[in-house]
């Protein structure tokens, strides 16, 4: 039935650990500017009391920030609060082992949820969605022991749950390989999107520019490698050979870091490397950290089993390699030396094999569970004691059915890929997703559905000036702006203001509403949006006093060529203006308190903090301390500190000099009564063992009869 795998849980729920932590501190740096009372979207605007109940307001609008006003805080301090919690919690899960909790896991959860509800605009990312799935699955996966410290046993059925962890992988790999050709992208069906995507994506890394200047041919075959890994190596992930499923596990490990290569998002990266750990299996772990048992030696003629095995792990990979060069056309064209590729299926063809086999994909995932709900189920029976053995099925059966509510409910977002299998989804099952969508427990997925930028890069370049005749560019610290400065590398941090403005170029600026509060809370001089520009305030040109007119132009922007010269620096950017973005609007402007009245953005009058309590005194010092410092450092000065706890602790269990410390009496390794230990019985090892134990105490009291120091190291070894 394969060994239960409790390493890589444990990584899941490390990694998930560390990457709650990147959410929840990149946002706490930003709250004052984005959710302030002086901020672009006020928080205080979306929680409105009303005559309701504590219950109602919890049931119509799931946050803990209805609580705020009974602990003497506004609004925005409930959010620092929140963002402080669950920063020092995902701390403390990803520093100590039993910390890693279903209940801690249940709290972050509940913490980052009560955050997305009131997070609006910046707060309504694929990846927050997928951070709130992932984290409710860890509920279920993580264990229950805060009362029993050491307590470490798995249960037998932690398989059950942890597969779930599996299908969200799947569902968000296999639905964003398939969304790039129903959206009738013409560069993902041309296969040039590449060729755009690394200047156009939001916020590009200096291993970007380089990777815009590969050769077309080859970025023609990374895309080919994309729909490869993301639409038919995702199949694989319910294979029942482990060594396809370590094939799997690399290929999408190797797509996740090129991405965190060319491009900063944020943690979304991190947390799909997370997910891909359920396609591990203990004794591959036990290999990386150098603990794997040793195997069987390899006997011949290999048995009925493992030729099977291999003969249809060898029939995949041709299988593999036959339908990327049938579909998309891979010719070498050694006289130009190179690859040639092309898309050779139609958009018909394609919705008509996705219509057939996005149930049977469902059917898949079905037998999947099944398999992994009777293994467990046997494990189960396989529990000493009849108390004990009732206990561990009562148990199965209660994960049992919640692992299948959760794989029904998830089946309404996956099949919206194909919208006529949705529509053939038992009606219960709707409803049941309806009951559960605001709570984000599942949702829908597809990244880069369509390529922008084909034409160019829009984007958004803000000028103030005093008089009207002088303008200054208003940098930012993280989106392109000044064609000489390298992109910059942000990951795990997201600057959600500079997102956002990726956006706002790619359509009228009526389209976000937001950007007009932005204009107007600059004008005013708000420090706390203003750090969202710039957080050395020399870096901002109107740092002594605000600006008099503000307005904003939109500029293509295209990486430089490797081939392209200038004198000075070289630059990574080359630009040109296109249009008016914003029109020029000062403080008082009609124009501007115009957009201010139509999009509710006006200032209102808002209740004054309470300086005398402490925890309003607290959080604002707090506030005070962090000011300084960017999102980036912030996250690295974390887990800078995480890192140099664990090799302290690496260094801590590696023994000081001589052998190392013995745990159990017994023969030691390589002595002779342990070579060959595996084929021998259990009579034999016990006996071998019990001599070893009858010689190791009669050379302790030699030992200790003749020298002193004999008896230290033997009190050492024990």
């Amino acid at each position: 039935m394969g060994e239960p795998p409790r390493r890589p849980r444990s990584l899941f729920l490390a990694g998930l650990a560390a990457a709650y932590l990147a959410a929840f501190a990149s946002l706490y740096v930003q709250i004052p500017g984005l959710y302030g009372r002086d901020g672009i979207l006020p928080a205080r605007k979306v929680l409105r009391l009303s005559g309701k109940g504590l219950w109602e307001q919890l049931r119509d609008f799931p946050t803990l920030l209805w609580l705020s006003p009974r602990l003497g805080l506004d609004t925005e301090l409930g959010m620092e609060l929140l963002c402080l919690l669950g920063i020092l919690t995902s701390f403390s899960a990803l520093l100590f082992e039993p910390l890693r909790d279903s209940l801690l896991f249940a709290l972050l959860w509940v913490l980052y949820l009560s955050l997305y509800q009131v997070g609006q605009v910046f707060l309504y990312f694929q990846w927050d969605s997928l951070l709130l799935e992932a984290g409710f699955l860890a509920v279920l996966v993580a264990p229950l022991r805060l009362l029993k410290w050491r307590s470490t046993a798995w249960r037998a059925h932690d398989g059950i749950t942890f597969w779930l962890v599996r299908w969200l992988l799947f569902r968000l790999m296999f639905a964003s390989g398939v969304v790039k050709l129903t959206s009738r992208c013409p560069t993902w069906w041309g296969l040039t999107a590449l060729t755009y995507h690394y200047e156009t994506q939001c916020i590009p890394t200096p291993g970007a520019w380089f990777a815009h200047q590969l050769p077309v041919w080859f970025q023609k075959f990374s895309v080919v490698a994309t729909y490869v890994i993301e639409i038919a190596i995702p199949l694989l992930f319910f294979a029942p050979i482990r060594r396809l499923r370590l094939f799997a596990f690399y290929n999408q490990v190797l797509l996740q870091v090129l991405i965190i290569l060319t491009g900063n998002y944020n943690f979304f990266n991190m947390l799909t490397i997370v997910l891909a750990f359920s396609l591990l299996d203990e004794e591959h772990v036990g290999h990386w950290l150098g603990r794997s048992k040793r195997r069987h030696a390899s006997t011949w003629p290999p048995s009925l089993r493992s030729l099977l095995s291999t003969l249809l792990e060898m029939s995949t990979y041709g299988f593999l390699l036959y339908w990327s060069i049938q579909y998309f056309s891979l010719e070498i064209n050694w006289e130009k030396r190179l690859l040639d590729s092309k898309v050779a299926f139609t958009y018909h063809e394609f919705t008509t094999w996705l219509r057939a086999v996005t149930l049977p994909l469902v059917g898949l995932g079905f037998l999947s569970l099944s398999w992994e709900i009777l293994s467990a189920m046997y494990r189960c029976a396989c529990v000493r004691g009849c108390f004990w053995k009732l206990w561990a099925t009562l148990q199965w059966a209660v994960f049992a059915t919640a692992t299948m509510g959760m794989f029904a409910i998830s089946l309404v977002p996956f099949t919206y890929i194909d919208y006529e299998s949705n529509g053939k989804l038992w009606p219960g099952i709707h409803q049941m997703f309806n009951a559960v969508e605001r709570f984000q427990v599942v949702n829908s997925y597809g990244l880069f559905r369509r390529m922008t930028g084909v034409g160019g890069r829009p984007e958004v370049v803000l000028e103030g000036s005093y008089d009207k005749q002088t303008w200054m560019e208003i940098e930012f610290m993280y989106k392109p702006g000044n064609v000489s400065v390298a992109p910059p590398v942000v990951t795990p941090h997201q600057p959600r203001l500079d997102w956002q403005m990726w956006f706002a170029a790619l359509a009228h600026h009526s389209s976000s509403p937001w950007f007009t509060s932005f204009v107007y809370r600059l004008l005013q001089g708000k420090k706390d949006v203003i750090r969202l520009v710039q957080v050395d305030e020399s870096q901002y040109p109107f740092s002594a006093q605000p600006p008099v007119y503000i307005r904003a132009q939109l500029y293509k922007y295209w990486f430089t060529g490797s081939a392209e010269g200038s004198e000075g620096p070289a630059p990574w950017w080359r630009r040109q203006r296109v249009q008016e973005f914003f029109p020029t609007v000062s403080l008082g402007d009609p124009t501007l308190e115009s957009l201010l009245n139509q999009h509710g953005l006006k200032d209102k009058m808002s209740l004054k903090r309470s300086a005398d309590a402490f925890l309003p005194w607290l959080l604002q010092s707090l506030r005070q301390l962090s000011r300084p410092f960017s999102g980036p450092a912030v996250l690295w000065s974390l887990y800078l500190v995480v890192a140099t706890v664990y090799l302290l602790r690496a260094l801590g269990r590696r023994p000081r000099g001589g052998a190392p410390p013995a745990r159990h009496k017994g023969p030691r390794r390589g002595d002779p009564a342990d070579r060959g230990g595996g084929e021998k019985n259990g009579q034999v090892r016990r006996k071998e063992a019990k001599e070893a134990e009858e010689k190791g105490e009669g050379r302790a009291r030699g030992a200790a009869d003749g020298h002193g120091d004999g008896l230290r190291g033997t009190k050492k070894k024990k």
